[in-house]
């Protein structure tokens, strides 16, 4: 079992947690949970296979799958900014919806057979260093490097630039961004498209640069829970979201290669021995998400994080307190 070609996959399948987490940041520094990243992802990445087998062009496809996810996310931003429904309800539902539309129209796609994907480019120079750059550098997906300068501009926004600030301030205290002449719903609408087009970019990443060829059910596999419990964990930070992402990429691959060969560092491997060892290890990250809403749901623990003052709160114009 090789280091560098686990961790190598591991940033790989990070990738796809780092989209979709950082599309939540997103929603959630505007004050809206969206608890429907799942199913958006999973609607893209049917939609990014579904297009790539019909046209051929695989860049179509991560378009058609981002448009998609996003008009799914208005669904939601209808219902709970316009609405004022509860947040975590409307998220839930979207993920029924969202997965039962993939599935319904997507149908068949197991057997279109084989669709032009990304494929794995190797930087000059950089992807001849050893160790770091064998894994962050060589035969690795453009929407791979495309994620390395996608998470510090993410950064630099949020926290540099006056849309970043108008941002935080709806998601800290939409009543006074409203005063200073910020409307507080387009802000919330247009970040709630950001969050579902990143998660169809999630999705589509998947479908034709992680598991290229293949979609089911399975395909997103729980990762959009996992990026929902990421937000927290990352402590609504994009920076913070990448170092996250790309850990829990690789301790998912690591968990599926180490259940592969019989022997472990040259010992005898349980995990090979005793099958039932591998779904204990298949859980943990899911438990691991668990854990983190059940401790982001709690009032002071959310303080203490960070998080968005007004989060998962409706605001109501002229309402005090809002």
């Amino acid at each position: 079992m090789d280091l560098v070609i686990i961790l190598q996959a591991g940033v790989a399948s990070g990738t796809v947690l780092l989209f979709a987490t950082i599309g939540e940041i997103f929603c959630e520094r505007a004050g809206v949970t969206n608890l429907g990243v799942e199913g958006m992802m999973l609607l893209g990445a049917m939609s990014a296979f579904s297009v790539t087998v019909a046209t051929g062009n695989a860049f179509a496809g991560i378009l058609v799958a981002m448009l998609a996810a996003g008009l799914l996310s208005q669904v939601h931003a209808v219902i709970t900014i316009h609405l004022q429904a509860d947040q975590v309800v409307s998220g839930l539902a979207l993920t029924f919806l969202g997965t039962g539309v993939s599935l319904v129209l997507g149908e068949g796609l197991s057997k279109a057979g084989t669709i032009a994907v990304l494929p794995p480019i190797t930087i000059p120079v950089l992807g001849w260093i050893p160790f770091i750059g064998e894994i962050f550098f060589k035969n690795q997906n453009i929407l791979v490097y495309f994620g390395y300068v996608f998470f510090p501009l993410c950064w630099y926004f949020i926290n540099r630039t006056r849309p970043g600030l108008h941002l935080r301030a709806v998601g800290e205290y939409p009543a006074a961004a409203d005063a200073l002449g910020i409307n507080v719903y387009r802000t919330r609408y247009l970040y709630v498209l950001v969050g579902g087009m990143l998660a169809g970019l999630a999705g589509a990443t998947i479908s034709l640069a992680i598991s290229p060829g293949w979609f089911s059910e399975l395909t997103t596999a729980g990762q959009g829970w996992i990026a929902v419990g990421l937000v927290i964990f990352a402590r609504w930070d994009p920076l913070q979201a990448a170092v996250g992402s790309y850990i829990f990429g690789a301790l998912r691959r690591l968990i599926l290669d180490i259940q592969g060969p019989a022997m472990l560092f040259g010992l005898v491997n349980p995990f090979f021995a005793n099958p039932y060892y591998g779904f204990f290890l298949q859980m943990i990250p899911y438990a691991f998400t668990v854990i983190v809403l059940v401790m982001g749901s709690r009032e002071a623990m959310r303080k203490r994080l960070g998080a968005p003052a007004a989060l998962g709160l409706p605001y109501i114009r002229g309402q005090r307190g809002a």
